[in-house]
């Protein structure tokens, strides 16, 4: 039986020549119980569908019903839980929760009201953190505050828009799991609106893709047995195949080739000696160069005065990399990874031992070591073109300004903006900036490449998509790089080593994962590739380990199998 239903349902925005079509032709029934999963990316209405599901938005055409009934606005049947918390800053964890029965039921007993306020907090695991404050809760936690609130208006369906996308990576991961548990205690029926592939697989009885253009994609319905575990999901091969075939599709909806490009670069040479002609010249580039540990970090700590006493964030980190290599670094948050790269660019000072890059020591900020950040950091008053000019004329002293342009041109080509040149930062998108950032890193023709968690900010379409973009220059220049990641996925797909470290303080390498497969790669044939899990594998498995401290990894199994019971 459906409970929600959409009929030829379209929506605009604007008018005449102003006019945005966002939802097409629009059919979908939800089932009464389900859990079902609207999967797509940005632009795609993903929100504006949710929003005509609540009641806060109404159709350009068509009927959206409630139990047959017209929507006509929002209504406590369906509870809503956004991206962003929404909570009143001067309330605490259960005056946030109370503050949504005394709307929705304002006649209820003062009693009953505790009552019910205490059964939801402690159903998102915040019986411990009744009395604080959001300002004094961690993301996730505020996020739970959230759920809870939405839970004790006691809905009919839950509509999710987003709701743990601000978080990361472990965060989010652990809170799906509790909405996934909530969700069969009450069989309330779930809409969730994400842009992540895995999430979706978890969660979804029936997953359904939104295509660009606004119209309803394929369906994709996921059979695979609950409880659910993630561990236990890379050995599925029912979720390794639904998740190639849900990746592929909104790949081939979303992504089209951006990195094309006829222009050359001039024969120039950058100060600090590394040609930038670009395949052509790359055997004279490299001559002179260490070929063995180009880059080299030996017993390296990291460690900071406090009221207390030093505290060693980055302890006896050792890591030997050759000239070409593409190193990832992962590990939980707080583990030093940042710490290590900010080091390594020579933005951060060095405690004790020391880090050798062709043979010199690293002292100070240097344009060949050229770094790109989770946020762009673009001057908002320049262009694409001008932004990514800065530094070019240091590192080119003997070039010509034109010679010096083409090198900033052919970057910017490379990364899909080559219509985009001349557009300004301020009127880009975060996709664009972060397109332009790499541009600016590879037209410094570094020595070594550090990008400290790129695509971070970025939905998981753009975040393919740039990485991709970012593998197909870095395979023109092959300069040696250093990615700081979360992403499991993201971390093997641009590496050929995956190091893994410990948490902090006092954080190290922990293993080193060699990763042995073809290139170039892309991610549908690694997907697709019999080894690829197996990687995926040993990295889960490392950062399960290091989820609840060193050993937590059994402790943390054990509490999941007394919930699933």
């Amino acid at each position: 039986m459906s409970i929600l239903k959409f009929e030829n349902v379209s929506k605009s925005f604007g008018e005449g020549t102003h006019k945005t079509d966002v939802l097409k032709g629009i059919d979908l029934e939800v089932r009464e119980g389900e859990f079902l999963v609207l999967l797509g990316f940005s632009g795609s209405g993903k929100t504006t569908l949710i929003n005509l599901m609540a009641g806060l938005e109404k159709p350009s055409k068509g009927r959206v019903t409630f139990k047959g009934a017209e929507i006509e606005g929002p209504g406590p049947e369906r509870g809503v839980i956004f991206q962003n918390y929404s909570l009143m800053p001067w309330l605490t964890v259960n005056g946030n929760v109370q503050l949504a029965l005394d709307s929705v039921f304002p006649k209820m007993p003062k009693a009953e009201k505790e009552a019910t306020v205490a059964k939801y907090v402690k159903m998102v695991g915040l019986s411990h953190a009744t009395t604080r404050r959001p300002a004094e809760l961690s993301g996730g936690m505020r996020q739970r505050v959230n759920v809870a609130r939405a839970l004790a208006m006691s809905p009919e369906v839950l509509l999710l828009d987003e709701p743990l996308s601000a978080l990361d990576a472990l965060t989010r991961a652990n809170l799906a799991d509790e909405i996934e548990q909530i969700w069969e205690q009450d069989k309330k029926t779930c809409v969730l609106i994400t842009n992540d592939v895995d999430e979706a697989i978890m969660l979804a009885d029936r997953i359904i893709a939104l295509n660009p253009d606004g119209t309803l994609g394929t369906e994709f319905p996921v059979s695979i047995p609950r409880p659910r575990d993630r561990g236990e999901m890379n050995h599925d091969e029912t979720f390794k195949r639904l998740r190639a075939e849900v990746t592929t599709y909104l790949m081939d909806v979303g992504i089209e080739a951006k990195t094309e490009g006829s222009r050359n670069l001039p024969d120039v040479t950058p100060i600090h000696g590394i040609a930038a002609d670009v395949p052509a010249a790359v055997a004279k580039a490299q001559e002179g160069m260490i070929e063995e540990r180009f880059l080299d970090f030996s017993q390296l700590h990291k460690i900071y005065p406090t009221p207390k006493g030093p505290l060693t964030v980055v302890e006896d980190f050792n890591l030997k990399v050759n000239k070409g290599e593409f190193i990832s670094l992962i590990g939980h948050s707080g583990c030093g990874k940042s710490t290590v790269l900010t080091m390594a660019a020579g933005l951060n000072s060095i405690s004790k031992g020391g880090i050798r890059l062709d043979g010199r020591h690293v002292e100070g900020a240097d344009p060949e070591r050229a770094v790109v950040f989770q946020s762009p950091n673009l001057f908002p008053w320049l262009t694409a073109r001008e932004n990514c000019a800065i530094g070019v004329d240091k590192v080119y002293p003997k070039a010509s300004q034109a010679e010096r342009q083409e090198v900033v041109e052919y970057y910017l080509e490379r990364v899909g903006l080559a219509d985009a040149m001349d557009k300004g930062a301020a009127d880009m998108s975060n996709g664009m900036k972060q397109r332009v950032g790499i541009a600016r890193a590879f037209a410094l023709s570094p020595k070594l490449l550090l990008l400290d968690e790129p695509f971070g900010m970025l939905d998981s379409l753009t975040r393919w998509e740039l990485q991709e973009v970012l593998m197909e220059v870095w395979s023109r220049t092959k300069v040696t790089a250093i990615c700081v990641t979360h992403d499991v996925d993201e971390a093997i797909l641009l590496a050929d080593r995956v190091v893994m470290m410990t948490n902090g303080p006092q954080a190290t390498i922990g293993k080193i994962v060699d990763v042995d497969l073809p290139r170039p790669r892309t991610r549908k044939a690694l997907l697709e590739h019999p080894d690829y899990y197996l990687y995926r594998e040993q990295v889960l498995n490392f950062l399960e380990e290091y989820e609840h401290g060193k050993h937590g990894k059994s402790e943390a199994k054990t509490e999941k199998k007394k919930k699933a019971a």
